[in-house]
């Protein structure tokens, strides 16, 4: 198995897996799948140079999940926290492939002044908030019932890590 910086050939396999959550489950809110060309786009944000990263996990030339750091909000007060995510396809699912995303992940960001950060889980979804836990992350608060999908409304957990990294100069 090998833990890389994804690279925009992995966009169409990201995209097979984001859609698997939105058409399967309620951990995406969206109603419609995502296109090649959205995906391509949302990939844009991302370099190794920045605190917004993006990790894919492989094995045998097959793409088994992905970690990434992104933009918490748009505007400067937020500059130091990112909100993170950690999608697997199905069969890579309990074995320990979301802890080593992860890993990668928070230690690859730790250089970019980051300060807290953030994830948001939709509930139910025990396996993540623990994987999150494992991380030292903390529930924070629930927004009940805030989202709709399918005629069912959806809660969700947000929980933050404390990074204490010095900011970005």
């Amino acid at each position: 198995m090998e833990i890389r910086t994804g690279k925009l050939e992995d966009v169409a396999d990201i995209t097979d897996i984001f859609n698997f959550y939105i058409e399967h489950t309620n951990a995406r809110f969206e109603a419609f799948p995502f296109t090649l060309e959205n995906r391509q786009k949302w990939f844009s944000q991302f370099s190794s140079s920045t605190k917004y990263q993006l990790y894919v996990a492989t094995e045998n030339g097959v793409l088994l999940g992905f970690a990434c750091s992104q933009q918490y909000r748009a505007i400067s007060a937020f500059n130091d926290t990112v909100e993170v995510t950690v999608y697997l396809t199905q069969e890579a699912k309990g074995k320990g492939l979301g802890s080593k995303l992860y890993s990668q992940l928070f230690s690859s960001i730790q250089a970019y002044g980051v300060h807290r950060v953030l994830s948001g889980v939709a509930l139910p979804n025990d396996t993540s908030v623990a994987l999150h836990k494992r991380f030292g992350f903390r529930e924070v608060g629930i927004f009940n019932e805030y989202a709709k999908k399918h005629g069912q409304y959806i809660s969700s957990v947000w929980l933050e890590k404390v990074f204490n990294a010095e900011p970005a100069l």
